[in-house]
């Protein structure tokens, strides 16, 4: 992992507060691989996360997510499985992350538009407004710039 998550609790309040309203819906557990595997396709990219059950003694978090492995519960959220995907795609097999970082956000709202379809102006602003820093420019860390631009 990298150094300290300085943005953390940030993105939590600001995801409690402006995403968790607006998307109701859930994933059971037996169709969250094919989800991923249907993003992870159409974002150009080969070799997904597995989905793995979120173990029974993580009382305090909803999911985690990696380069390899997303961990959930019986259901998610969509947009906590869009969150946890934006961290697949911010981290390496070795383990470097951009944690909740610049680079974090601005995957997770580029997934945030193109699956919940929340307004990307709307999402920016409010951003701006719990000073969470996001990188527009942002792509996986582990895949060529341009040709994953091009899915966008």
């Amino acid at each position: 992992m990298t150094g300290r998550d300085e943005q953390r609790s940030r993105v939590y309040a600001w995801e409690d507060e402006m995403v968790v309203p607006r998307d109701p819906s859930l994933i059971a557990y037996g169709a969250a691989q094919g989800m991923v595997d249907a993003i992870w396709s159409e974002l150009g990219l080969r070799y997904p996360p597995r989905v793995e059950p979120l173990p029974k003694q993580a009382t305090t978090r909803m999911a985690d997510g990696s380069r390899l492995t997303l961990r959930l519960p019986a259901q998610t959220p969509s947009w906590c499985l869009l969150h946890e995907l934006a961290h697949a795609l911010t981290s390496t097999h070795d383990g470097h992350s951009d944690q909740h970082g610049p680079v974090f956000a601005g995957i997770y709202v580029q997934l945030l538009v193109r699956y919940l379809r929340l307004p990307q102006p709307w999402l920016l602003a409010t951003l701006e407004s719990a000073d969470v820093q996001v990188d527009m420019r942002a792509q996986p860390l582990f895949v060529d710039t341009a040709a994953f631009q091009a899915q966008l």
